[in-house]
Parts: C-alpha cells; structure tokens; sequence
C-alpha cells in the first residue's frame, strides 16, 4: 500500500497497520507454499483490484458466487490470486458493461476453460459454437451501445448550442 492508499484507508476508518498485515501475508504465501508455485506470481485482493479497476466487494461477491474463486488462501484466510485470475477477471469484466448475467459469465467462462483444455473434436465443435453465440450477443450488445452514445452526443450537442 503506498502512501496515499495508507491515508485513504486511515480516513476511512480502517486501521493503518494493514500495510503490515499485507506484507506478513505476502512474506507467508511465498514462503511457506501458502499457494501457487513460486514461479507463479500471485497477489492478494488489493492488488488484483487495482489492476482490474474492479472493488474488493466485487471481486469477494464473484469469489462467493463461484465464478472467481481465489487460487488458494494463506494460512490466515486471505485470499490469494494468480495471473490466471486476474485474466480470468478481466474477462468478467469486460462482460459487465455489455450486460452479461452472472449464470452467463459462469457459462462463459466454461466454455473458455473447457476450449484450452484437450478435448475431443466434437466437444470442441460444440464449445466454438456456444462461443460464437456469446460473440454474437455482444457485437449485437455493443451496437446498441454506439446507438445510445449517439443519441447522447445529440443531446450534448442541443446543450451545447444554449
């Protein structure tokens, strides 16, 4: 935590020392096995929450619902993540704004992870068609999109003339 974060956290009523908890929790995932092998970068929920632009509440809601369980957690209980999550995450979250359902991220995600798998040619024939089905609904999502920004560039512009 740097030291903008460290006063945030002290304004809001959280307790300074959780820099040092962080840190503690950092020193036991790495040397104990408290996760994934060494050679696997992990990090903590922060971490994976700053570089998602994603809120920790999110992110633990997404853990308690399945579709983003931590890699593992440290012997303290906190949660730890690998890169794989955060690319995993950040296919969530580019679902979120085209309107994606939770039932349908998780359905997703399924699909992806069952595509890098082995897998026979007719399973994978059926998974490339789910896929480009979900490819479909969010081209037709995103068009709507440019629509409703359109008609909001108008109505800038009307503001714009007064």
């Amino acid at each position: 935590m740097d030291d903008a974060s460290a006063g945030v956290a002290a304004r809001s009523g959280r307790h300074a020392d959780r820099t040092d908890d962080r840190l503690a929790v950092d020193a036991e995932a790495s040397d104990t096995g408290g996760g994934a092998p060494s050679s696997t970068r992990t990090m903590h929920i922060g971490e994976l929450a700053e570089r998602t632009g994603l809120s920790l509440r999110t992110i633990r809601h997404y853990d308690e619902v399945g579709i983003l369980p931590a890699t593992s957690r440290t012997e303290g209980g906190f949660r730890v993540y690998s890169e794989d999550d955060l690319e995993r995450l950040m296919v969530i979250r580019r679902m979120k704004p085209l309107g994606f359902s939770l039932e349908e991220m998780t359905d997703l995600l399924a699909v992806l992870d069952a595509l890098q798998q082995d897998s026979d040619k007719a399973s994978a024939e059926g998974l490339r068609a789910r896929l480009a089905a979900y490819r479909a609904t969010a081209v037709e999502r995103r068009a709507k999109m440019v629509e409703t920004l359109a008609r909001a560039d108008e109505f800038i512009d009307v503001l714009t003339r007064y």
